[in-house]
């Protein structure tokens, strides 16, 4: 089984595009589940945000993987999947996972740097994670992901290579109206982005925010908690956007929904008899699809930052050297990602190459015992933990170096060779009950403890207690 990405960013699709296949948070349940419906796909995990929609499924096969997931995509947008072939774009197998660390570092945002996609990212494993539709390998890659994320924004400059999305609106908003301070601002949304726009709002120095919602009583806790931070601002119900308009110098629209939130007559029954020359009215359409009725750009004295705006103009930022570090951490992460997934791979060989040998053992052991019957205890047990001893030092050596050789890559060539030399049968029962205990190691822990086996049959462990042997552990 391999990793999958399938998506559509602002990188490969205009607004409209992005709008049609975005999933709302209603939706993710239906698509995560539609996803593991079919034949091909076995874990899903679904990325939908501001500026991308994408999809990581661990398939059994990469053609048919490829077939369901975009037919998946292309029913929930009400498309044909030719309608959307153009603007998709496909990683698999290493190229995914490269994608998705790069995603995690900021290196592939609108703004490059902005850190916000960390938490969306830990949300979209959340929500898979609750489903059950993420299983061990979207467990232990969205885990690591985060990690990489979390490490390149530690180690490099990419925080102060570039900002929120919603920070590079409301800096667009600061400049029209020549600043914020004392600005009064209508925020229609009281979700995350709603929150982060207040926050950049605050530190902008408004006067009053006030917040409207479909749910006014979200909106009353996150104005409870601006006025905590000392900030004007009150609740309002959507009903109520027309006369929070008219007192508005800044409006930043981020519901999330699907449909238009802020209509055209709400902006122009605000604006009556507003002099827009001298008090001109800033719209900053943070949602995916649309807040705000595309129409409201064509009014006068009225400014519309959209995402659309914001992608042509920071779509070909360079954030220099910055970027260049955060590029060599996710790639010296990819690496050290597939290093450790080709030493796990070969840990089954390993525990069935000492298997073989306790077998072995076991064998020439009964067979002493029938030879020499009258062999009192201690010279038994003696005999015994020389044996294994022996047997532990000859299989040191080719144990650690087809671990250290697995690393490479094409690795997995020498645990074959191993397979092939010792007519070993890795996929037992017994080995893979043990290989599940490999897996559950966390990471961090030295590679020899997780892959050391007792080479004692079952019988031998048992007995072994009860005479006070030591054993052969290694």
């Amino acid at each position: 089984m391999s990793l999958l990405l399938v998506g559509v960013s602002h990188r490969t699709a205009e607004v409209s595009v992005l709008e049609r296949v975005t999933v709302s948070p209603d939706d993710t349940r239906k698509v995560l589940d539609d996803l593991l419906t079919g034949e091909h796909v076995t874990e899903a995990m679904l990325v939908s945000t501001c500026n991308r929609v994408e999809i990581y499924a661990v398939v059994e096969t990469f053609h048919g993987g490829l077939t369901e997931v975009t037919d998946v995509l292309a029913r929930h947008a009400h498309a044909e999947v030719s309608d959307l072939t153009d603007h998709l774009y496909v990683h698999y197998a290493g190229s995914a996972v490269e994608h998705l660390f790069s995603v995690a570092a900021g290196l592939d945002s609108m703004v490059v740097g902005e850190a916000q996609i960390l938490g969306q990212l830990r949300a979209a494993y959340a929500d898979a994670r609750e489903l059950g539709t993420a299983g061990r390998v979207l467990h232990e890659l969205a885990q690591q992901a985060l990690r990489v994320g979390k490490r390149a924004h530690a180690e490099t400059g990419i925080d102060a290579a570039g900002a929120s999305v919603v920070s590079e609106a409301l800096a667009d908003a600061e400049r029209a109206l020549g600043g914020l301070g004392g600005r009064r601002a209508l925020v229609v949304g009281a979700g995350s982005m709603g929150a982060l726009s207040a926050a950049h709002l605050r530190r902008g120095g408004v006067g009053e925010i006030v917040l409207a919602n479909r749910s006014e009583e979200n909106a009353e806790r996150l104005a409870v908690a601006l006025r905590a931070e000392g900030v004007t601002a009150r609740a309002a119900g959507l009903e109520a956007l027309p006369a929070e308009i008219a007192a508005a110098d800044v409006v930043v629209a981020c519901t999330g929904a699907i449909g238009t939130v802020v209509g055209l007559d709400d902006v122009r029954e605000g604006l009556a008899g507003r002099d827009t020359t001298a008090s001109p009215l800033v719209v900053c359409d943070l949602g995916l699809p649309r807040d705000v009725d595309a129409r409201v750009g064509a009014l006068d004295g009225v400014t519309v930052v959209d995402l659309a705006a914001l992608g042509e103009r920071l779509g070909s930022a360079s954030a220099g050297r910055a970027v260049e570090e955060a590029r060599a951490v996710v790639a010296e992460e990819v690496r050290a990602y597939f290093a450790a997934q080709r030493t796990a791979e070969v840990a089954p060989t390993v525990t069935a190459l000492r298997r073989r040998a306790a077998e072995v053992v076991d064998a020439e052991l009964l067979r002493l015992a029938g030879r020499l019957p009258d062999l009192d205890e201690r010279a038994r047990d003696e005999v015994a933990q020389s044996v294994r001893r022996v047997v532990d030092k000859l299989l040191h050596t080719p144990t650690v170096q087809v671990k250290r050789l697995a690393q490479s890559p094409g690795g997995d060539t020498y645990a074959e060779a191993l397979r092939e030399l010792f007519e070993l049968d890795p996929q037992t029962p017994a080995v893979l009950a043990a290989t599940e205990t490999i897996a559950s190691v966390e990471p961090g822990d030295p590679v020899d403890q997780a892959l050391a086996v007792d080479t004692r049959s079952d019988a031998q462990r048992s007995g072994a207690g009860a005479r006070g042997t030591a054993g052969g552990r290694r």
